[in-house]
């Protein structure tokens, strides 16, 4: 199946970027390489942009996708929290703009064996990169009642938390619990009949959890996101896109914190609330209804 990423709140991420011919641009999350493949028309010839992923098979298809952009372009493996590293590598000192689109892609959903969907059968994987260690399966089989209550309550924010962990641990002290759709039949079993009939799929919380967990999403953002602040140039522009209250909380507050003159007032906050989708892009792409923008320029 040929898979194409659609990106989200494109004309918005060029218009806070202010993208123009030959800036340097990252794509901290570059994925199947949608917002990129615009911002690298919107920089031209004499600009760079650099494509940041964990995920080896994302950057294969950003690397397709933006075929004709080669000379523009530089694709880099490595973790978003690494990206002063990254780029110093690269010997880029400073950028022009950031962009950093969080969560799970169209990409990884769309793979059974990667193990991120609650509705299809595959492997409990859920990493973002392939080579890490610590994979859904450990974290479910491995963990203690206790520990999995406190990540599926803070992130998932699941109100049935305690239950769902009685509920893995009793199940796999019988058999290890190995696919998506065997861990859905347990939280389905811990969930009251009438919670399970509100607010959408009974594992949706949990399952983000568990890939907050095993992908270390949330440290790795807050990290990203200071460590950024030091590698854009004056008047530089960060950019992100948040797709749950727990990511945008976390940039919502160190916008505020660095905008602070205790923090040393280095960021200007652009978007006074988060902006969201149209409903004319909800109706084409529903998928980007929970995305919230927030943008901050370097004083």
């Amino acid at each position: 199946m040929e898979y194409r990423h659609v990106p989200v709140m494109v004309k918005e991420v060029l218009f806070y970027l202010n993208c123009k011919p030959g800036d340097v641009i990252v794509d901290a999350t570059v994925g199947g390489g949608g917002h990129a493949e615009s911002i690298l028309k919107m920089i031209g010839s004499s600009g760079k942009l650099i494509g940041i992923d964990k995920d080896g098979t994302a950057l294969l298809e950003a690397e397709k996708r933006l075929a004709s952009y080669r000379s523009q372009l530089v694709l880099v493996k490595a973790d978003f929290k690494e990206i002063r590293q990254t780029l110093l590598s690269l010997g880029f000192r400073e950028v022009d703009g950031v962009l950093f689109d969080s969560g799970v892609s169209s990409l990884q959903l769309g793979e059974a064996k990667r193990g991120f969907s609650y509705n299809v059968e595959g492997p409990l994987d859920m990493r973002m990169d392939q080579e890490s260690p610590l994979t859904a399966e450990k974290v479910v089989n491995t963990y203690s009642r206790t520990q999995l209550a406190q990540i599926i309550k803070r992130y998932g924010e699941e109100r049935w938390a305690d239950r769902i962990a009685s509920f893995i641990v009793e199940t796999r002290s019988r058999k290890p619990i190995k696919t998506t759709l065997e861990l859905v039949d347990v939280i389905k079993a811990a969930i009251p009949a009438a919670a399970r009939r509100r607010g959408g799929h009974p594992a949706r919380r949990t399952f983000q959890a568990i890939r907050i967990e095993v992908n270390d999403e949330l440290k790795s953002l807050e990290v990203a996101l200071r460590e950024v602040i030091g590698s854009l140039k004056m008047k530089g522009r960060v950019t992100t896109i948040s797709y749950h209250s727990l990511e945008d909380r976390i940039v919502k507050r160190i916008f505020k914190e660095e905008s602070l003159p205790e923090f040393g007032a280095r960021l200007m906050i652009l978007t006074k609330r988060p902006v969201r989708p149209s409903s004319e892009e909800i109706a084409v792409n529903p998928r980007s209804e929970s995305a919230k923008l927030r943008a901050a320029e370097k004083l």
